[in-house]
Protein backbone atom coordinates (compact mmCIF):
# COMPACT_ATOMS: atom_id res chain seq x y z
CA UNK A 1 0.00 0.00 0.00
CA UNK A 2 1.22 3.42 -1.33
CA UNK A 3 1.60 6.43 1.77
CA UNK A 4 -1.27 8.25 0.36
CA UNK A 5 -3.74 5.22 1.04
CA UNK A 6 -2.08 4.17 4.47
CA UNK A 7 -2.72 7.88 5.14
CA UNK A 8 -6.41 8.11 3.33
CA UNK A 9 -6.79 4.47 5.49
CA UNK A 10 -6.04 6.34 8.71
CA UNK A 11 -8.17 9.42 8.20
CA UNK A 12 -11.19 6.88 7.75
CA UNK A 13 -10.13 4.99 10.93
CA UNK A 14 -9.99 8.26 13.05
CA UNK A 15 -13.17 9.24 11.67
CA UNK A 16 -15.14 5.99 12.64
CA UNK A 17 -13.59 6.69 15.64
CA UNK A 18 -15.42 10.06 16.25
CA UNK A 19 -12.84 12.33 15.23
CA UNK A 20 -13.05 15.06 12.84
CA UNK A 21 -10.37 15.19 10.34
CA UNK A 22 -8.77 19.00 9.14
CA UNK A 23 -6.04 19.25 7.18
CA UNK A 24 -4.75 22.82 7.90
CA UNK A 25 -1.83 24.84 6.47
CA UNK A 26 0.02 24.93 9.99
CA UNK A 27 3.26 25.72 9.29
CA UNK A 28 5.13 22.63 10.86
CA UNK A 29 4.40 24.16 13.90
CA UNK A 30 1.26 22.40 15.24
CA UNK A 31 -1.12 19.16 14.39
CA UNK A 32 -2.44 16.57 16.22
CA UNK A 33 -5.13 15.04 18.24
CA UNK A 34 -7.03 17.54 20.59
CA UNK A 35 -11.07 17.85 22.05
CA UNK A 36 -13.12 20.54 22.05
CA UNK A 37 -16.85 22.40 22.03
CA UNK A 38 -17.60 17.92 22.94
CA UNK A 39 -16.12 16.86 19.45
CA UNK A 40 -12.68 15.11 18.93
CA UNK A 41 -10.54 16.51 16.58
CA UNK A 42 -7.35 16.06 14.71
CA UNK A 43 -5.36 18.66 13.18
CA UNK A 44 -3.14 17.46 10.05
CA UNK A 45 -0.33 20.08 8.98
CA UNK A 46 -0.48 20.77 5.05
CA UNK A 47 2.98 22.09 5.41
CA UNK A 48 4.66 18.49 6.08
CA UNK A 49 5.02 15.90 3.78
CA UNK A 50 3.18 13.06 3.17
CA UNK A 51 5.13 10.52 4.97
CA UNK A 52 5.46 13.55 8.11
CA UNK A 53 1.60 13.91 8.17
CA UNK A 54 0.92 9.77 8.06
CA UNK A 55 3.38 10.48 10.97
CA UNK A 56 1.33 13.13 12.78
CA UNK A 57 -2.14 10.95 12.38
CA UNK A 58 -0.55 7.72 13.34
CA UNK A 59 0.43 9.90 16.54
CA UNK A 60 -2.59 11.11 17.36
CA UNK A 61 -4.54 7.97 17.30
CA UNK A 62 -1.57 5.86 19.14
CA UNK A 63 -3.58 5.93 22.34
CA UNK A 64 -7.02 5.60 21.35
CA UNK A 65 -8.81 2.61 22.14
CA UNK A 66 -11.14 3.13 19.30
CA UNK A 67 -9.06 3.13 16.55
CA UNK A 68 -7.40 0.47 17.61
CA UNK A 69 -11.00 -1.46 17.58
CA UNK A 70 -11.98 -0.17 14.56
CA UNK A 71 -8.62 -1.34 12.89
CA UNK A 72 -9.05 -4.44 14.40
CA UNK A 73 -12.88 -5.21 12.74
CA UNK A 74 -11.17 -4.27 9.28
CA UNK A 75 -10.14 -7.33 6.72
CA UNK A 76 -6.34 -7.68 6.51
CA UNK A 77 -4.96 -6.00 3.57
CA UNK A 78 -2.60 -8.52 1.58
CA UNK A 79 0.93 -7.58 0.58
CA UNK A 80 1.81 -6.92 -2.83
CA UNK A 81 3.50 -9.93 -4.66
Amino acid sequence: MHTVETLERLKDLAEEAGYTVRHEWLGGVAGGACEFAGRKWIFVDLSLSVVEQLEQLTEALSDEPAAAHAFSRRPKLKAAA
